[in-house]
């Protein structure tokens, strides 16, 4: 039998427990629904389980001669060297986004070829290249 005292400490530990293993819990599902992950062409265009109305980002290099843009939104071309998926964006583009540049770009995929961007960033200088690229340039140099 075990004493009024230890029944007591127990039963506070239990609880203690009970509750952190809860918050824990909480804290990974907030989490998982407030990451991004990062999907590069190649990795979208592989994929098969992509879910449509999830919000995903989509990174890699501004295709040269790619954006065409008129009053209401701009369109691209997303590159990893490999594949390319084209990207509609409507709003202003930060002032570091150019042709030949690295671009992430945040929103949801209509299908594999083509991106609605909700927001586009590139807060990075000039000279940042994503370490996918830059694996896949030294490969295509050798």
């Amino acid at each position: 039998m075990l004493f009024k005292k230890v029944k007591i400490r127990l039963s506070i530990l239990l609880t203690l427990s009970a509750i952190s293993v809860f918050l824990i819990f909480l804290v990974f599902k907030v989490l998982e629904d407030n990451v991004l992950y990062f999907y590069s062409p190649s990795e979208i265009k592989n994929t098969n389980d992509l879910n449509l109305n999830k919000k995903i980002r989509v990174g890699g290099m501004v295709k040269k001669g790619s954006i065409q843009s008129n009053e209401t939104e701009i369109k691209f071309v997303v590159t990893d060297l490999n594949n390319e998926i084209i990207v509609s964006y409507s709003g202003t583009v930060p002032a570091l986004f150019a042709e030949g540049k690295g671009v992430v770009a945040e929103g949801r995929l209509r299908d594999k070829k083509f991106f609605i961007a909700k927001r586009i960033l590139a807060k990075h200088d000039e000279n940042y290249m994503p370490p996918e690229l830059r694996g896949n340039l030294n490969k295509d140099a050798k």
